[in-house]
């Protein structure tokens, strides 16, 4: 509705009729606030600059907001512009973030090929729990995709427990580009440890250790960190080869933490000699929320480019057509099935890519982030926000990451001290612990009656009054 031009400005072109930004002031506008948004880190107290004038937990909170707008973009693609309903969109997180997860752990895949990876294979399983929505529809097709919420945690947590870690936390490494080649090597001929600086926050030096030739009893191979703990062999950050004896034969370790780390060979009663090569390279780490906010935000903004072109497509218009009138739309030629299908693909997609940075981001996983109350609270997100508006998903989670974490933290001692009062019949510590689910239920009670169709809604309504005037009315 908004993409209209200014009172006085005119297409001449099929090419300026088809352009999202109509006029270059809105191009410079846009380019202009992605600019800004790049430069935030920069400012941050841990930021590369050391500036300082941003706080580190505001650029923390822009992280998991572009995380989530991912996964409630694509909610808004399966339920604004398809119609199909969906309450198991937070299982399809955890699909994503369990599948990056176990292809950087177990296969040695690298983020970078992990997460396309984990984004086909979560949209595939979408794909399986679509299919009800052949025959079902409404409330029915989301009893269908609830099943979903409960199916797949399980799965993650009993049958796949080896892999996945069952109800224990699961460590995930942070992604990185390189290493970048050698720039130091030794060997150790005896059992003194060899000891060196390491641990940059940005660029990591890889610790390379292999056994190249021991005589009598195998020696074990030890790393240690500034804290003077031996590193474990399952660590997080390590990856190792072993013989058929199951005796290490060389290690790797990304060294993260700064300060003076330490190799050394153990040897064992019988071993009579042993030769020992180390070699140490550089690699661009993004282990902290100043590296990884260059990866999360421009892949925000190019998801939430692609889907706002996708009303613009074939695919999107035959969404738009089912979500409509799905008989009129099937007495038209459009394969509804097929549409359907796309649109859940698509959706588990968006939820799988958002799955796999929150878990990079967190360097944890644990089944507790993806239960069903996520999934309710990302369908808020997109009716507050605007099902069906492009910036929906933006407007939703921004308005709600805001209040759950800038305005309830502010009034909560307000709250606390007053309500008791008020409320003298109930116990003050359930009141404390009602605060924050009661004014996230005020916040979407409030919208679905004052503004049904969301923010987005409001905020096209006031860019055309402000494109037509001074005829707004």
């Amino acid at each position: 509705m908004a993409n209209i031009n200014p009172a006085g400005v005119f297409d001449t072109k099929y090419e300026e009729d088809m352009s999202i930004d109509r006029t270059r002031r809105d191009k410079l506008w846009k380019n202009l606030a992605f600019f800004v948004l790049l430069l935030i880190p920069l400012f941050a107290t841990s930021g590369p600059l050391g500036i300082g004038l941003i706080s580190d937990q505001y650029v923390g909170l822009i992280i998991r907001i572009a995380i989530f707008v991912i996964a409630v973009q694509g909610l808004n693609i399966l339920i604004g512009y398809n119609g199909q309903i969906s309450l198991g969109h937070a299982a399809f997180m955890a699909i994503g973030a369990y599948a990056s997860a176990i292809l950087v752990r177990e296969a040695g895949l690298s983020f970078w090929i992990a997460l396309p990876l984990t984004a086909v294979i979560t949209g595939l399983i979408g794909l399986v729990f679509g299919l009800p929505s052949l025959r079902v529809k409404g409330f029915y097709l989301a009893m269908a995709t609830l099943a979903a919420q409960f199916i797949i945690p399980w799965v993650l947590r009993y049958p796949m427990e080896d892999l996945t870690g069952g109800t224990r936390p699961l460590s995930v490494p942070a992604p990185m580009i390189g290493p970048f080649g050698s720039y130091a090597d030794d060997t150790l001929i005896d059992d003194n440890p060899l000891i060196f600086e390491a641990g940059d926050p940005y660029f990591v030096d890889i610790i390379t250790v292999e056994l190249d030739s021991f005589a009598g009893d195998h020696p074990e191979i030890q790393i240690i960190d500034p804290d003077e703990s031996v590193i474990p062999t399952g660590d997080v950050n390590m990856s190792f080869i072993e013989d058929d004896d199951g005796n290490i034969t060389s290690l790797s370790y990304i060294a993260t933490k700064p300060g003076e780390h330490q190799v050394m060979v153990v040897p064992e009663e019988g071993t009579t000699d042993f030769n020992v090569s180390v070699s140490r390279s550089t690699a661009l780490s993004f282990a902290t929320d100043t590296a990884f906010y260059y990866i999360i935000i421009p892949l925000s903004v190019l998801l939430m480019f692609f889907a706002r072109n996708i009303v613009r497509t074939r695919t999107g218009r035959a969404f738009i057509s089912v979500r409509d009138n799905d008989l009129a739309a099937e007495l038209l030629g459009i394969n509804v099935f097929t549409y359907k299908l796309r649109a859940f693909f698509l959706s588990a997609v968006y939820a799988g890519i958002a799955g796999c940075l929150l878990a990079f981001e967190r360097n944890s996983l644990s089944l507790d982030m993806f239960t069903l109350e996520v999934s309710i609270e990302m369908l808020a997100m997109l009716i507050i926000g605007g099902a069906g508006f492009p910036l929906g998903a933006v407007f939703g989670v921004t308005f709600i990451r805001l209040l759950q974490e800038a305005v309830i933290p502010t009034i909560r001692p307000f709250l606390t001290d007053g309500l008791p009062a008020l409320l003298p019949f109930i116990d003050s510590v359930n009141i404390a612990g009602a605060i924050n689910p009661i004014l996230f239920g005020v916040a979407l009670i409030i919208f679905l009656v004052l503004e049904p169709r969301g923010i987005a809604h409001r905020w096209e309504i006031l860019k055309v009054a402000w494109k037509i005037r001074p005829y707004s009315y």
